[in-house]
């Protein structure tokens, strides 16, 4: 049994912890993936959730969290704060928060690992707060760029140290005195935008930040269900979303239903995969989450949306996913922030749909755990793919996929995914240089994957 404020090491059963040695790995063809599965909770809740509790007055339980790599970071950084965070022998996460006001300077640095959301939403929710804490990551974490939330976050107060190029290690320095701002974003960014609001739940004031292009709203959800006074409304620029600081949260019990990011990578491997026919169960179909599954539905896709229901907030139900002869299309810019992280999956999709997907509006693809849009690029040449890129663009040329290549995923878990699962219909195996960060968000990939059918072994 674990103790008081125990924190467990991440679920890793079929792949090494990130920053260990390389875990090369190779997918090979399949056929007929069958089963009733359930991918892990949903990473962007299971981050909230831990955040939330920690700053709540009361007991938080959780359960369903996602256990990988970036999600025990949080946990971790979360208790050096202050705040009294276990696991139950059952998986029962249990949160005993210290207030708005009550974080404290941690003792030693706050290693967020792989996790831009954990590093930017934990600077939003300690810069309204006087202490000092240094935020450093892997080297996939310290190549990606702060500013986006330290410039807002200095207008509230907070003074920031950083490395070169506004990038970690970070040394913030809490507001001593917070001022309420009102920040339009200037990318569509649900973390950027967490951030500032988490960053007005200790700063006196209404604190409003405006997004011209909506995003995931789970902040917004999430803090309403612990008793924030938040206000959303839609305005001829956007939506404004509107926090008014110093209100103490309420302790809540949440279930975290599963994450729409990860099953987007078993739902394309059962498209592509002739005779396939599986079930994931509990997935969040929050509208601002779903846009893969309305555009894989749009290629041809066989998605059936089975019992529908509400969880904690959150629209949930059921995927039956059958395989599919799909078509490309063009999918809509607008579309990209309802789906940022999925369109490595999408793209995998597009190699073998019939003719020419375009997708575009990918500029934040860019400054993800790699610069995706070219590593997706890359990983689709690699294996005999036609595609044209810009700047914020792509396009794929679909058909028979000649597989035989091996992919760079430049210590990016969405990458590494995304190219075993091409392996699965490819003419030929497809490789991956590194699983090992699979762990960060999904630390069962390889036994599930399996366990439906698929080939995804060691490479020789």
């Amino acid at each position: 049994m674990l103790g008081a404020g125990a924190i467990p090491q991440p679920l890793v059963p079929d792949a090494a912890v990130h920053g260990s040695t390389a875990s090369p790995l190779t997918s090979k063809p399949a056929h007929g993936l069958t089963g009733q599965i359930r991918v892990p909770g949903d990473k962007s809740i299971s981050h909230r959730s831990l955040m939330f509790g920690a700053v709540a007055v009361g007991e938080t339980r959780a359960s369903g969290l996602l256990e990988g790599e970036d999600v025990v970071n949080t946990a971790k950084a979360m208790r050096a704060l202050g705040a009294r965070v276990e696991r139950t022998p059952d998986g029962i996460w249990r949160i005993q928060g210290v207030g708005v006001a009550g974080l404290q300077s941690p003792e030693g640095d706050l290693d967020f690992g792989n996790s831009g959301t954990g590093v930017r939403l934990a600077l939003g929710l300690m810069a309204s707060t006087p202490l000092v804490a240094r935020c450093i990551g892997d080297a996939s974490l310290s190549k990606r760029p702060m500013g986006r939330v330290t410039v807002p976050l200095a207008e509230i107060g907070a003074r920031f140290e950083t490395a070169e190029g506004n990038r970690l290690p970070l040394t913030l320095h809490g507001a001593k005195h917070a001022v309420p701002i009102t920040y339009t974003l200037p990318v569509a960014s649900a973390q950027v935008k967490s951030a500032v609001l988490l960053a007005g739940l200790n700063t006196p004031g209404r604190t409003t930040v405006i997004e011209p292009v909506a995003t995931r709203d789970h902040t917004e959800r999430m803090l309403k269900a612990f008793g924030a006074e938040i206000v959303t409304e839609a305005r001829p620029d956007g939506r404004h979303i509107m926090i008014t600081g110093q209100r103490e949260l309420k302790a809540q019990t949440i279930d975290v239903p599963a994450d729409p990011s990860s099953a987007a990578f078993p739902i394309v491997a059962a498209l592509i995969t002739e005779g396939s026919d599986i079930t994931l169960g509990n997935v969040m179909l929050n509208e601002t989450r779903t846009g893969l599954i309305a555009t894989l539905i749009e290629m041809g896709g066989d998605i059936a949306i089975l019992n529908r229901r509400l969880a904690g907030g959150e629209e949930v139900g059921d995927l039956r996913v059958r395989s599919s002869r799909l078509k490309g299309i063009k999918v809509p810019a607008l579309r990209a922030p309802s789906m940022i992280d999925e369109y490595p999956a999408l793209a995998v999709a597009a190699a073998y749909a019939e003719g020419t997907t375009h997708m575009a509006g990918l500029e934040e693809l860019r400054v993800k755990e790699s610069d995706r849009l070219a590593a997706v690029e890359a990983g689709l040449l690699a294996n005999g793919v036609t595609t044209r890129s810009g700047p914020d663009w792509l396009e794929v040329e679909g058909g028979e996929v000649a597989g035989g290549g091996e992919v760079r995923t430049h210590l990016d878990h969405r990458i590494a995914m995304a190219f075993l699962v091409m392996g699965l219909a490819a003419r030929k195996p497809v490789s991956i240089d590194d699983g090992a960060m699979i762990a960060t968000s999904f630390p069962t990939f390889t036994a599930l994957m399996n366990g439906m059918g698929c080939r995804i072994e060691p490479s020789p």
